[in-house]
């Protein structure tokens, strides 16, 4: 009997939501709406794990690196491939040059057939690009003739720059880069242990990023609670109980949340498809890829409506709903406290013991740190509300506007919070994220060195040319002021199986320069280098009376090692940092210094000076490295390099931050239209007796931004913390980029600001005096 009641009164709950005429469905589209963007932002992060492992698994089939497997020999089933990668202005472009050795050779995965010598097969997105008007420097480096796209099965996203192109000669070239295999794909995939540094950082980050998302949700099933509650009293009044009328509000929320997840699979299904066109901070994604994981889709689907009666209970507790109205308009009891702090103080306590495990103190436990880091931040939406009503209720006179707001807030202190608990989370959150990755930063991020004042890109001499001929080449690009030349070897103290070896390096008086302080120079000279960083065997080996042997250049080639007897007017240089920011030591020579038969042991290297002024200036450069020999690429130096996986979890925090800044956004401002909606009346009574638009518009605003700022000031508080102890936890010093903190609080007020905005065109609508009218 007692099921029966509480279904009958749940159904009475829904037909209150979609029959309940205009308030009563305007109500549940609101929630819905709100209720759905939240369901498809979990929905696409129930996705992500899953992406993820798709690039993985595409990138592993089309696997063509040697190192992990034997070199099979040539046969009928065998396919040579070459490197072949470029770069176009910022956007790195996958290459592969194939060659077949048998009508049974291997293809790689995405081609149905292979490319003739003067065809290529590339990507739908780089297809595009080459077809495009700004792309005619790279169609100069890429002239085949285009003969079809990769397939889907190929590429790892959709917007993945990649092409192969056939192969002619490679054979010549097994020892030069150019591999043979009998299949594509790695068959010793990495199982490396996660760096736990790096492990607290993606759990930190998913916590962060779904906490928003949860408080938003909350707030959505509770649209339109005044109505609701006063539709709640009239149902007292035809004889319902008080348990009666919550188990209709629960009804009445779940038939809202319902609706909500299946529009949350609508935006859904429209965000996963608009996302296979998009590419953010260089990543893309099929929309085959987006699959939720069934387990954690049904989780979401039975969390959200149970949420939704919860949250709707939870509301109800402090408001008794009377036949003759709700007793809310009486001064509300004071929040309480102590409960509140209960919740950071217990997410301390739970990350407390893992302070100063580091990378080296073992695994972070991940329950405690999941924990921890969500009771702080939900601290922070328990706080909010007790120090928006503490602070409003001390707040003065002022102008009329700011009388209106104050008056406002002092009424419905609670809602006001609610409104703005989902950006103070987030900013907590992405102060604490930002000093954890500063703190860090240092061990994942190293310098490389390199003068880019000096140099800006570096590129080998191809096997066969001369340096002298490539130089020249490289001189005549647009875009290049200076050149560089080394040719670089070693030499060793035996011609069979030496013990020590000394490096050699050839170039003219100018280019030495760059190498080492020299007292002098003309061609002929040569030079021992002192003061160099880790070389002990050069001062042994250079004697009057010696004679050294030059390595051959690679170690597949017969060992012919060329004789250079130590001269006897050998001078001193003292070394200097090179390009690279080395200091060189060995053996430095003028070109006619250097034995004619050792030239092929010393390859060149070229290192370019370019003016930034000029326009595609390493275009250039990398256009007449093609027109050389396809198979060179030129480096392009860069200040810092910096490890692959931190930078990978970066790139989703601001992925994923983007999404969640937009989802704030949109919460806001749909709580906004809604508590304009409940106060139409009042704002049209305010208007009719002559108040003006201006100062509703200002009361709107300072409405906003009282709140907004008491939660941005405990956001910094709550995110200064957390960012503290994560940081003693990963054994980094405790110090705050106040720049960045800064940042992410005006982020924070940047998005109220423009939903403030944003709302001021639809409250303009309703405060006209029509908007008296009742029926």
């Amino acid at each position: 009997m007692r099921l029966r009641q509480w279904s009958r009164d749940v159904r009475l709950g829904f037909r209150f939501a979609f029959a309940g005429g205009r308030e009563g469905w305007i109500r549940t589209l609101l929630t819905a709406v709100g209720v759905g963007l939240g369901v498809a932002v979990l929905l696409l992060t129930t996705a992500i794990p899953n992406a993820l492992a798709e690039r993985d698994e595409r990138g592993n089939a089309r696997s063509d690196m040697g190192f992990n497997r034997t070199e099979p020999e040539r046969g009928d089933a065998t396919v040579l491939v070459d490197t072949v990668d470029t770069t176009f202005r910022d956007k790195d472009i996958r290459g592969r040059a194939l060659q077949p050795e048998g009508p049974r050779a291997p293809l790689p995965p995405g081609l149905e057939e292979f490319p003739g010598p003067d065809e290529m097969v590339v990507s739908p997105a780089l297809k595009r690009l080459l077809e495009s008007d700004e792309a005619e420097l790279l169609r100069e480096r890429l002239p085949q003739r285009i003969t079809g796209t990769i397939d889907e099965s190929g590429l790892v996203g959709s917007a993945e720059l990649a092409f192969y192109r056939g192969g002619e000669g490679l054979g010549d070239r097994l020892d030069d880069g150019v591999i043979r295999l009998d299949r594509f794909g790695d068959p010793m995939v990495s199982t490396e242990r996660m760096d736990p540094v790096l492990l607290l950082l993606i759990l930190v980050v998913v916590v962060v990023l779904l906490m928003p998302v949860g408080v938003f949700i909350a707030t959505a099933v509770r649209f339109g609670g005044e109505r609701r509650d006063r539709r709640l009293a009239a149902l007292r009044l035809v004889g319902s109980d008080s348990r009666m009328t919550r188990r209709v509000a629960a009804g009445e929320a779940m038939a809202g949340a319902l609706l909500g997840l299946v529009l949350g699979t609508g935006f859904f299904l429209l965000g996963r498809q608009w996302a296979g066109s998009v590419e953010v901070f260089d990543v893309s994604v099929f929309p085959s890829y987006l699959t939720p994981s069934p387990l954690l889709a049904l989780l979401v689907a039975v969390a959200v409506p149970a949420a939704a009666v919860l949250v709707t209970q939870f509301a109800l507790r402090g408001v008794v709903i009377e036949p003759l109205g709700v007793v809310r308009t009486a001064r509300p009891a004071r929040r309480r406290l102590w409960w509140r702090l209960l919740l950071p103080l217990a997410g301390l306590a739970m990350l407390y013991p893992m302070v100063g495990n580091g990378r080296d103190g073992g695994e972070f436990n991940q329950y405690l740190v999941t924990g921890g880091v969500l009771f702080l931040l939900v601290g922070v939406t328990a706080l909010l509300p007790w120090i928006v009503e503490a602070v409003v209720a001390r707040l003065g006179s002022g102008a009329v506007s700011w009388q209106l707001a104050v008056r406002r807030l002092q009424l419905s202190s609670g809602t006001a919070a609610r409104m703005v608990n989902g950006i103070a989370v987030a900013v907590a959150g992405a102060i604490a994220l930002q000093m954890l990755f500063a703190g860090v930063d240092d061990d994942y991020t190293g310098s490389t060195g390199k003068d880019l004042t000096r140099a800006q890109m570096q590129v080998g001499v191809p096997e066969g040319m001369s340096l002298d001929a490539t130089r020249a080449r490289f001189e005549a690009t647009r875009g290049v002021t200076t050149v560089y030349g080394f040719s670089e070897g070693y030499v060793g103290d035996r011609a069979d199986t030496p013990e020590r070896m000394a490096s050699v390096t050839v170039g003219d008086c100018a280019s030495l320069r760059e190498l080492a302080a020299l007292p002098s120079c003309e061609e002929g000279d040569a030079f021992v280098v002192r003061g160099a960083e880790y070389d002990t065997d050069t001062p042994a080996m250079v004697k009057q009376g010696r004679t050294l042997y030059f390595s051959p250049s690679s170690e597949d080639e017969p060992s012919h090692p060329v004789a250079w007897p130590v001269p006897r007017d050998l001078k001193e240089a003292r070394s200097i940092p090179d390009p690279a920011g080395m200091r060189r030591g060995g053996i430095l020579l003028t070109r006619s210094a250097l034995p004619r038969a050792a030239v092929a042991s010393v390859p060149g290297q070229l290192y370019l000076r370019l003016d930034e002024s000029v326009p595609d200036a390493r275009d250039y450069v990398r256009n007449t490295a093609a027109a050389i020999d396809p198979s060179v690429e030129p480096m392009t130096w860069v200040s810092t390099e910096e490890n692959n996986r931190f930078s990978a979890i970066r790139t989703g925090l601001f992925v994923g931050a983007a999404a969640v800044l937009a989802l704030i956004g949109v919460s806001l401002l749909v709580s906004q239209l809604e508590q304009l909606r409940e106060r139409r009346k009042l704002l049209s009574s305010l208007v009719a007796f002559g108040t003006r638009r201006s100062t509703l518009a200002l009361s709107v605003l300072w409405q906003t931004a009282v709140p907004i700022a008491l939660g941005l000031a405990l956001a910094c508080a709550v995110g200064l913390t957390l960012g503290a102890v994560l940081l003693r936890m990963a054994a980094a010093s405790v110090r705050v980029d106040w720049a960045s903190v800064l940042a992410m609080t005006g982020v924070g007020a940047g998005v109220v600001l423009v939903v403030t905005v944003l709302s001021l065109p639809p409250l303009l609508r309703l405060v006209r005096p029509d908007g008296l009218r009742t029926e």
